[in-house]
C-alpha cells in the first residue's frame, strides 16, 4: 500500500487512520480501514457516509479488494486522506508466455536423500505440454497433475476462513523416483554422492525450453552415517524442513541422532523430525544412537516427582499429555525393563509400558487428577530425567487464597519498536497491556501471590525471551495479557470478545475457565478458545496461556478496552477467576 495526503491537515486534525500501514499489500479478499474523527463530523469513504461509528467517533468499516490497485479516499470536511492498497493473488505463478512460471521449479533448494527415499519434482508450466526433469544423465517425465487445492494460512481460521482454496489455472506437472535411480553406477556410495542440478525440459511441438533449477541434489550413504548432537538448550523439532511446519517435543541439550535427509539448513533425522543445523554439531566419528532401556526409577525433589531412566545413549524422545495420561516415547530404543520403582507419588498413580514399534519405547503415565501442573526434561549424561510437577496447595477460605502460589504475569509487547495493535485512535496495545497487567499484579498479590511481571516499564523484550523467563522462574502459573486484532480478510466492525490460547494439555482447563468466566462475569462477547502454537503458550513447566481480551480495532469495543473503570473491573474478575480455578483444580 502506498498512501498520502492530497490536503496537509492540521496537526490538531481528528481525522486519523491507523490502518492499513503505508506500503503494505495484501492477498485478502477485503480490508478494514481503522480510524477516528470528530464524532460530530461525518466522513465519508470514496463519497460514501460511515454510518457504523463508535460514540467517540471511531471507525472500522471494511471494503472488497480487486486485483492490483485499490484507491480510498477518506474525508472529513475539508481534511482528505488518500491510500491505495495493492491485492496480488495467493495462488501459484502462471507462465508467461512459452516458459515455466516463474519459482515454480521443485525442489528449489539442496536436498540431501538416501538411495531408497523419493527424489520428487514439479513444475507449472503451460498446458498440453511436455515436461521432464534431467538428472545425472537420467530422464524423469513429469505428468499433469489434476488441478488441486491450496490451503490458506493458519491465521485463517482466526476469521473462519480457512478452507482450501481451489487452483484452477495454474497446470502443475509433478514426477517422482527412488533416488538410487539416477545414480550413474551400480556401486555402494561411499560418501554423498552429488548428482548435480537437475534441468526441466519444455517441448510443445517444435518449441523447446530449458531451465536449470536452483537446488543441487545428492545422495547419502547409509553406510556412513552422519550423527549430529543437540547444543540448543532446546533443539526445536519440527515435522518438515522450515519454520513454517509444526513443532514437535523439543529435544534435550545432548540428544544425538543419525541424519537421514537433508534440506537447505535442515536436518532429517532418523526418528523423521527435522531441526535447524544451528541447533546441532556433527559427532564425528559416531555410529547411529540406539539404547537399551531396562530398570527405571523415581523420586520426589522439591515439589516435583523425578523419573529416571538410565539408557546407553541420548535418543530423541517425544512427549504426550491426556488429561490425566502422560506418555513419554523413546525412539531408537528397546525395552528390557523388568523393574520399576515407583511408591506411593503426590501425582503418578502408575507407571506401564509397551513396545509399538522395534524401535520405540513408551512410558505411559497414569495420574492421579486430570489437571498437570508442567514437566521437564533434561539428560545427565546418558540418563534421562523426566519432571511431573506437584499440584500447588491452595485454601479457597483463607484470606490470602494464593499464599505460596507464584504467578508470573507478561504485560504483551513493549518498547518503541513493538506496539501490537493500535486503536482506532492510535493508542497501541502495549500500553494498555501494561496498565491492565499492574492492575492484575495487585489484586494476585491481595490474595497473597507472589507476582513476577516479564516488563514493568515500556521496554522491548523477544517473546522467547519471555518464554524463558517462564522456564527458569517455574511458576505456578504464567499469564500473557494482550488485546486482538485480525488479519486483513476479517470484519473488525462486527468481531469483539474476549478470547483464549493454549498449547499444552496442562494449560487447557485453565484457558477455557478464564474465558468463561470473563465472558459471564463482564458480559463481553466470546472470541472463543483457540490451541495455538505461541512462544508465550509453549512453556511447558507451567500451564501457560495467552489471553486477547478484547480487539483494539472493534470501534466500540476500544472505548471499553481503555476504560479506567471497566479495566479495574477486569483486573478484578480476572484474579478472583485465577483463584477459582487454582482452588478447584489442585485439589
Amino acid at each position: 500500500m502506498t498512501a498520502g495526503i492530497t490536503a496537509v491537515a492540521r496537526a490538531e486534525s481528528p481525522l486519523t487512520v491507523v490502518y492499513p500501514p503505508e506500503t503494505h499489500e495484501t492477498t485478502a479478499e477485503q480490508i478494514f480501514l481503522i480510524g477516528t474523527a470528530a464524532p460530530d463530523a461525518a466522513v465519508t469513504v470514496n463519497g460514501e457516509s460511515l454510518a457504523n461509528r463508535s460514540p467517540a467517533g471511531h471507525f472500522a468499516p471494511s471494503f472488497p479488494l480487486q486485483m492490483g490497485e485499490n484507491r480510498f479516499v477518506v474525508q472529513q470536511g475539508e481534511e482528505t486522506l488518500e491510500l491505495v492498497v495493492t491485492r496480488v493473488s495467493p495462488l501459484p505463478s502462471l507462465p508467461n508466455g512459452f516458459a515455466f512460471a516463474e519459482g515454480t521449479l521443485t525442489p528449489d533448494q539442496d536436498i540431501s536423500r538416501l538411495p531408497d527415499d523419493l527424489l520428487c519434482f514439479g513444475a507449472i508450466a503451460p498446458q498440453d505440454s511436455e515436461v521432464s526433469v534431467r538428472l545425472s544423465d537420467r530422464t524423469l517425465p513429469l505428468l499433469p497433475q489434476p488441478n488441486g487445492v491450496q490451503l490458506p494460512p493458519n491465521y485463517a481460521v482466526l476469521t473462519n476462513q480457512n478452507e482450501p482454496i481451489p487452483v484452477s489455472e495454474a497446470q502443475r506437472y509433478e514426477g517422482c523416483a527412488i533416488a538410487r535411480q539416477f545414480l550413474p553406477v551400480e556401486a555402494p556410495i561411499e560418501g554423498a554422492l552429488d548428482l548435480g542440478t537437475p534441468e526441466f525440459w519444455l517441448q510443445q511441438g517444435t518449441e523447446t525450453v530449458r531451465q536449470t533449477g536452483t537446488g543441487n541434489i545428492s545422495i547419502l550413504t547409509p553406510q556412513q552415517p552422519q550423527i549430529v548432537e543437540v547444543t540448543a538448550a532446546s533443539g526445536t523439532a519440527r515435522t518438515g524442513p522450515s519454520t513454517n511446519y509444526s513443532r514437535l517435543t523439543p529435544l534435550p541439550t545432548g540428544t544425538r541422532a543419525a541424519v537421514t535427509g537433508r534440506e537447505a539448513n535442515w536436518y532429517r533425522l532418523d526418528y523423521g523430525a527435522w531441526i535447524r543445523d544451528t541447533d546441532v554439531q556433527e559427532v564425528a566419528g559416531s555410529v547411529p544412537p540406539h539404547t537399551l532401556i531396562r530398570s527405571v526409577t523415581s523420586q520426589v525433589v522439591d515439589g516435583w516427582t523425578e523419573v529416571r531412566f538410565p539408557l546407553q545413549a541420548t535418543v530423541p524422545v517425544s512427549v504426550l499429555q491426556e488429561g490425566d495420561r502422560f506418555t513419554l516415547t523413546l525412539h531408537n530404543a528397546t525395552a528390557q525393563t523388568d523393574t520399576i520403582y515407583l511408591s506411593d507419588d503426590p501425582v503418578i498413580q502408575r507407571l506401564d509400558w509397551t513396545q509399538p514399534a522395534p524401535n520405540q519405547v513408551e512410558y505411559r503415565f497414569a495420574l492421579k487428577s486430570d489437571q498437570q501442573w508442567g514437566y521437564k526434561l533434561r539428560y545427565e549424561g546418558t540418563t534421562l530425567v523426566l519432571s511431573l510437577r506437584h499440584p500447588p496447595q491452595v485454601d479457597l477460605g483463607s484470606d490470602r487464597p494464593l499464599d505460596g502460589i507464584t504467578i508470573l504475569v507478561d504485560p504483551g509487547h513493549g518498547g518503541p519498536e513493538d506496539l501490537g495493535a493500535r486503536g482506532p485512535n492510535g493508542v497501541p496495545e502495549k500500553d494498555v497491556n501494561l496498565v491492565v497487567s499492574r492492575l492484575l499484579r495487585d489484586r494476585l498479590e491481595a490474595r497473597g501471590a507472589t507476582v513476577v511481571m516479564t516488563r514493568d516499564d515500556d521496554i522491548d523484550l523477544w517473546p522467547n525471551d519471555r518464554a524463558d523467563m517462564i522456564q527458569n522462574l517455574e511458576p505456578t502459573l504464567a499469564l500473557s495479557v494482550h488485546y486482538n486484532a485480525l488479519p486483513d480478510n476479517g470484519d473488525a466492525e462486527n468481531t469483539a470478545g474476549i478470547g483464549m490460547f493454549w498449547y499444552h494439555a496442562q494449560a487447557h482447563s485453565l484457558a477455557v475457565f478464564l474465558h468463561n468466566y470473563l465472558v459471564e462475569e463482564r458480559d463481553r462477547p466470546s472470541y472463543g478458545v483457540f490451541w495455538n502454537n505461541l512462544a508465550l503458550t509453549r512453556p511447558n513447566v507451567a500451564p501457560s496461556v495467552l489471553l486477547e481480551l478484547g480487539f483494539m480495532i472493534n470501534p466500540t469495543e476500544f472505548e471499553w478496552i481503555v476504560d479506567p473503570d471497566e479495566q479495574a473491573a477486569l483486573a478484578e474478575s480476572l484474579a478472583e477467576a485465577v483463584t477459582q480455578w487454582l482452588g478447584e483444580s489442585a485439589q
